[in-house]
């Protein structure tokens, strides 16, 4: 029961928090209110500023924001035990995560939709921005390079997902056209839609698992699978970024949502079942806090705060909020369920993958067989014929004879796709279409953050383009080229193995990535500042993202980096810190000056041209 409990305690927390500090949040210290015109409206070019009723932007938001942020992150932080990645996930979230995924959306709705790093340079200093937005091209450039794998690795573990995913473009590219081209409704494509894409995982789980290691040989230094992946789905995040929103990213992520929705539900429903019946105890299965790790693994203080990154907070959050979200809100009041509610349903998901870490996986490991007649997929038994269950299983996914650094992204993957598989098993449904169900899951979040994040990386080059007036990256094309260009170089070109370059900057990325959402507090702390609001909310959360960020740098660069002679790391952490501090110093020195004093306005509005007639 224990499983239970925590789950329903969980979610519990998440809804109450939601009507209380959230509302709070909302309606006290950044006074939302429906008569502020929101830049959708300002300036509506049907592109990038669409109206967007609160439904679809929201599963827009929330399938771009997850991601696997939320389930790797957690997969691998329970090493040190499920119990503190537990509270960090549901204080992270309530406390820090949703305050700042609500202030970067709020600023930039009032800042015509400009992202928060574009904002800083009003609120802060131009300098500020210059710096904050090299930081953005740099966490972006990472995620782009090793989004691609992600998704590659599971094609490749699970080529059941490969038919569902992709069927969702097709659709979505008719949904939008059937909706914003002919003013059709919304209800009735995005059912057969849903239809559709889960008869495409059942076909993909039976009949067509697409298996591109049957056309390219794995073990082929460059024509590999994760190489023909990765060119595909970075030629498909291309044209996600420069089509206009409402063709392929909004209605694909909206029907996507809806699919993610169907499989949570699945995923607690089952676990509900695995708890009441005994065949899932959290207690049993896992050390709440763990004393036997590896010896390599770094301290959990401050490790596990950039470990788990989406699902309690996370800098790519800012992006996506002041960056796509913010251009397509059709009312300001609607922030509160966009900005706050979709990170406490992250966070929602990060618990639902630590109990599938946990509790899921000491339901059994899974044994994966492939034949020329199909997938059999079954419970591992021991030597004795026993099944294997409890701690014996969560031992299979996390020994402690595992090194910490040996540890790949399939091993986190597999460990939440299998533990969710087993709760959506006791439904009654198949373990192969069970696991086809996870597996869908993951590569849906992660397809959806790769082309979110390049229409994110779009955006950042063209405003350092227009900061440092290089005119032809104002340009979308170039822009998006740029950005793809240099994401394709770093995953094929870097690293032993093409494909799987983007790991040579990975130990990075979570510090950059926090250090991201402390900086975007920062931001929120001056627009606070100046317009003399409370600034406690706002200060502690970013003196403990500035700080835990920096702390977990210094140590690997010490500990790790520099005794390994990792000079690409070295250079990459010295640059980052040193612009982390140059920035903190901009802040320092102009606080007491900018308090109580509005940032000068923005330049006047010229008159939108639309695309495409307005809609009601």
């Amino acid at each position: 029961m224990s499983t239970l409990i925590v789950a329903l305690a969980s979610l519990l927390g998440f809804v109450l928090a939601y009507h209380t500090y959230g509302r709070w949040l909302s309606r006290k210290l950044f006074g939302l209110t429906k008569d502020n015109l929101t830049p959708s409206h300002q300036l509506r070019d049907n592109v990038d500023f669409v109206p967007t009723r609160r439904s679809v932007i929201f599963g827009h938001h929330f399938t771009s924001i997850a991601g696997t942020g939320p389930i790797v992150g957690p997969a691998l932080a329970v090493f040190w035990g499920w119990l503190p990645a537990l509270l960090w996930v549901i204080f992270g979230s309530i406390l820090i995560g949703g305050v700042h995924d609500l202030s970067a959306l709020v600023i930039s709705l009032r800042n015509r939709g400009q992202t928060i790093g574009e904002t800083a340079g009003r609120l802060i200093s131009p300098r500020a921005k210059i710096l904050f937005l090299i930081i953005l091209a740099a966490a972006l450039t990472i995620v782009l390079a090793v989004f691609g794998l992600v998704i590659a690795i599971v094609f490749s573990l699970y080529p059941e997902a490969v038919l569902s995913v992709w069927l969702a473009m097709p659709i979505a590219i008719f949904i939008g056209m059937w909706v914003y081209l002919r003013s059709g409704n919304l209800l009735v494509p995005s059912i057969v839609g849903l239809l559709l894409l889960y008869a495409a995982v059942y076909v993909g789980a039976y009949h067509l698992p697409l298996d591109m290691a049957q056309f390219f040989d794995p073990d082929n230094h460059f024509w590999n699978p994760n190489v023909v992946w990765t060119l595909i789905l970075l030629t498909y995040a291309f044209a996600a970024s420069v089509l206009p929103v409402w063709l392929l990213l909004q209605p694909r992520d909206y029907i996507n949502s809806q699919q993610l929705y169907i499989a949570l539900v699945l995923l607690v429903v089952g676990l509900g079942i695995a708890a009441v019946t005994g065949r899932a105890d959290l207690v049993e299965s896992a050390p709440s806090i763990s004393r036997s790790i590896p010896a390599d693994a770094p301290p959990m203080m401050p490790f596990l705060f950039i470990t788990i990154a989406c699902g309690a907070v996370s800098g790519f959050h800012c992006l996506v909020s002041s960056g796509t979200t913010s251009k397509q809100v059709a009312c300001e009041t609607d922030a509160q369920a966009v900005g706050y509610g979709a990170m406490l349903l992250e966070g929602a998901l990060a618990v639902l993958v630590i109990l599938a870490c946990c509790a899921g996986v000491g339901m059994g490991p899974l044994v994966r067989t492939v034949a020329d007649d199909g997938i059999t997929i079954s419970r591992a038994v021991g030597a004795d014929g026993a099944a294997i269950t409890g701690q014996t299983a969560w031992l299979q996914y996390y020994g402690a004879e595992d090194s910490w650094k040996d540890r790949t992204l399939s091993q986190n993957l597999k460990a939440f796709v299998e533990g969710g598989a087993n709760f959506i098993s006791t439904l009654n449904i198949p373990l192969p279409l069970a696991v086809a169900i996870m597996a869908v899951l993951v590569a849906s979040f992660a397809a959806t953050t790769l082309d979110t994040a390049t229409r994110l990386q779009r955006y950042v080059i063209q405003e350092l383009g227009a900061a440092l007036s290089i005119q032809p990256l104002s340009n979308r094309y170039v822009a998006t080229g740029v950005a793809v260009s240099v994401a394709a170089t770093i995953a094929l070109a870097a690293g032993s193995k093409p494909g799987a370059g983007g790991l040579l900057l990975w130990p990075l990325f979570g510090a950059i990535n926090q250090l991201l959402a402390g900086l975007a507090l920062m931001v929120a702390f001056f627009y606070l500042t100046r317009r003399g609001k409370p600034l406690l909310i706002i200060g502690l959360p970013m003196v403990m993202m500035m700080l835990m960020p920096a702390w977990a740098m210094s140590y690997s660069l010490v500990n790790d980096w520099w005794l390994n002679r990792n000079w690409l790391l070295i250079g990459f952490a010295i640059g980052i810190l040193c612009l982390q501090i140059w920035m903190v110093a901009e802040g320092i020195l102009l606080w007491r000056s900018a308090r109580g004093v509005l940032e000068p306005p923005l330049p006047p509005l010229s008159p939108a041209k639309s695309v495409l007639p307005a809609k009601n």
